[in-house]
């Protein structure tokens, strides 16, 4: 039972709607048993009435005021705050903006008026802590401000963000068809003058092709018929082709007069590569020997390079005439130094040799705005562009295009390597230099790409094939208007003509 006693008292104390026992009286039952207590005596003998009435009041004094007595409620307990004098201030000025018109003309006084009242109150100009500004002119920067942020987002296009970019053709400007074309990785079977003249070799002929005009030209024959050519390359002026041939000679032939000047036995292999510096004409062949002829002499043979164990397929000299580089089936290139003016030598002193490769090194190719660059390109078991600088003998950068690499050029209207693939691509990629990084790929040829060559206006490459085809590839035309007037060029109106 006591158990049931000590529940009934704990629910006894938690109802708030029954009075406590045995707990102190309330302030407010003390105030008013004191009141009730003070009236009683005031009507009691010997009190007067208005000892009564002033004892019910309630003094009270306000700062900053004339003194006045507030009237207390019966029961009440008031809270009257002390302020001070600066509060009172702030008060009075806050009543009197309320009851004034609205100032709808910011005038130069109103506008200085409030600076100072927010500079008092606040301890700052409110107007300069606002974060939305509706109305007005946008608020202007300080002096000397700066803002650190990037601005990811615009709405407007600014000159700067534009990405400036050419179009590019994925189809060629022209097609020649090159009937009996040796499917060779090797040879070098094409080249173009400065005279605009393109010299192609099929078989045992060579047809020129005239790129201003459009005629097509036959220059010479090889007597025999299981003969053919292997390799051409142009003088600088244009005025001279050299032919390499399968039995081990170099012609030399006057073009405008359609004329064989003279022909030159050294080799003992096919000639597959050849490189004029101007009166040398440095050939290579496939017994791994280099040879240098001064065409201007009767003994036209003047030195052997001998270091190349396997055919020498890539030959080319530097535009400055300082250095020959030569590269082989060995997986080499070579750096050679310029031939001595009348010297008659067998000479092997290399300037620089490099062994990066691990495939055989046909494409060559030397920068024409920077005199120290060669890029070297290897074959199907390399598949690697490699910048090199002949200076230092370092290598610069290196790619692996996953596809091998038979002819590389640099295009200077664009700072831009082309190269030329074979398998497993057949393609022609435009490369951004010195990054290395795709800009175009031409996909139209049917077979491995065998030799690349540039324009004498440099607008302009040509490509050949195993699939006996010629592809012009107008990818670096300089004028904008020219580029926009070709950007849309259907397959049907590509310009077909057949070299023979």
């Amino acid at each position: 039972m006591a158990q049931f006693g000590f529940e009934n008292d704990i629910h006894s104390i938690l109802k708030l709607d029954m009075p406590l026992t045995n707990a102190p009286m309330a302030r407010w039952q003390r105030k008013a048993s004191s009141c009730s207590t003070s009236t009683m005596n005031g009507l009691s003998p010997g009190k007067s009435t208005n000892a009564s009435l002033s004892s019910s009041k309630t003094p009270s004094k306000t700062p900053g005021k004339n003194k006045k007595l507030t009237p207390s409620k019966m029961g009440g307990d008031r809270f009257i705050p002390v302020r001070n004098g600066n509060q009172m201030d702030v008060a009075s000025f806050l009543i009197s903006k309320e009851n004034e018109p609205m100032d709808t003309n910011n005038t130069p006084g109103a506008v200085e008026a409030k600076k100072v009242w927010s500079m008092s109150l606040n301890g700052y100009n409110i107007e300069d802590a606002k974060i939305l500004h509706l109305g007005g002119k946008p608020l202007n920067a300080p002096e000397g401000y700066q803002n650190n942020l990037k601005v990811l987002y615009s709405q407007a296009t600014t000159p700067a963000s534009v990405k400036k970019t050419r179009y590019i053709s994925s189809t060629p400007d022209r097609i020649l068809d090159a009937p009996d074309l040796r499917n060779d990785f090797y040879l070098n079977l094409f080249d173009w003058s400065s005279q605009n003249l393109l010299a192609v070799a099929l078989n045992n002929n060579v047809y020129l092709w005239n790129a201003t005009q459009g005629d097509i030209i036959f220059l010479m024959k090889l007597e025999c018929e299981e003969d053919y050519v292997c390799s051409l390359n142009w003088t600088k002026d244009g005025s001279y082709l050299a032919i390499g041939t399968s039995d081990c000679k170099v012609q030399l032939w006057d073009v405008e007069n359609q004329k064989r000047l003279r022909s030159m036995a050294s080799h003992t292999g096919r000639v597959s590569s050849l490189s004029w510096n101007e009166h040398i004409l440095s050939s290579g062949s496939r017994s791994g020997h280099i040879h240098h002829h001064d065409v201007r002499m009767a003994e036209h043979h003047i030195s052997t390079l001998t270091t190349h164990s396997q055919e020498v397929c890539g030959l080319r000299w530097s535009p400055d005439g300082r250095y020959l580089a030569s590269g082989g089936n060995d997986n080499l290139v070579c750096l050679w130094p310029r031939v001595q003016e009348g010297s008659v030598s067998n000479e092997n002193q290399f300037v620089r040799c490099w062994g990066d490769h691990q495939g055989a090194v046909k494409a060559l190719a030397w920068c024409p705005w920077q005199s120290n660059i060669l890029a070297s390109g290897g074959g199907t078991s390399d598949r690697h562009i490699r910048i090199w600088n002949v200076n230092s003998g370092s290598c610069i950068s290196s790619l692996d295009t996953q596809s091998q690499i038979s002819s590389l050029v640099f295009a200077p209207n664009y700072k831009e390597l082309v190269s030329a693939h074979g398998y497993a691509h057949n393609n022609v990629v435009i490369w951004k230099y010195p990054a290395l990084t795709k800009v175009a790929e031409l996909n139209s040829h049917e077979d491995r790409v065998l030799n690349l060559t540039l324009s004498p206006d440099n607008s302009t490459i040509a490509t050949v094939a195993g699939d006996e085809s010629i592809r012009l590839w107008k990818s670096f035309e300089v004028d904008p208007i020219k580029k926009k007037s070709r950007m849309v060029k259907p397959t049907s109106s590509v310009i077909h003509q057949s070299i023979r």
